[in-house]
């Protein structure tokens, strides 16, 4: 597994509808997609869920790299991004663990993502507790749908992303909260 994410910032005057409009003509597009076990249409709304600002910001789970090496630079579907937004960097991690939520068979309405630094001592007890709480997540809360786990070795930092059935709870440990537009999830 391997999780990728870009983050289009827009102007705090951008009328969020319009991305919108385009993930409900264009999101299907993806569906059945080779390769990709989920791709999260997600957004940030400035003011909404304590949001500073307007924000595309789709996230992939891929279960094949070459497939999504093919997404993104070989005329598989990003071209639409470049074409319309410009190139935007295109963040990535190697997948550690993935888990399936009680409300795995529901529509997601919301997703967390959260960031956290990795200690240079004490990184596999780090990341087997990690695990751990991700996995008593996804079994422990009726809401979730999907929870992902992954390491970014450049930075040394871990993402959790969580699909949620509806909003993400209060007091939840994130560093975003999105409202998730469509998911499309061929392979998950």
């Amino acid at each position: 597994m391997y999780a990728k994410q870009y983050e289009i910032t827009l102007p705090a005057d951008y009328d969020m509808g319009i991305i919108r409009d385009r993930v409900a003509t264009r999101g299907h597009a993806l569906d059945d997609r080779a390769g990709m076990a989920l791709k999260a249409y997600v957004i940030r709304e400035r003011g909404v869920d304590g949001s500073p600002v307007n924000q595309y910001a789709p996230f992939y789970l891929w279960n094949d790299t070459a497939e999504m090496s093919r997404f993104l630079v070989g005329g598989g579907g990003f071209e639409g991004i470049v074409r319309d937004f410009g190139r935007p960097v295109v963040r990535h991690w190697a997948g550690v663990a993935r888990e399936a939520g009680p409300a795995r068979g529901a529509v997601p309405r919301a997703a967390s993502r959260r960031l956290t630094q990795l200690p240079a001592e004490g990184l596999t007890e780090a990341v087997a507790a990690e695990t751990a709480a991700l996995r008593e997540l996804a079994a422990g809360h009726d809401g979730v749908h999907t929870a992902a786990l992954a390491v970014d070795p450049y930075h040394w930092q871990l993402l959790r992303f969580v699909l949620w059935q509806e909003a993400v709870p209060d007091g939840e440990d994130v560093t975003e909260r999105y409202e998730v537009l469509h998911l499309s999830a061929p392979e998950l």
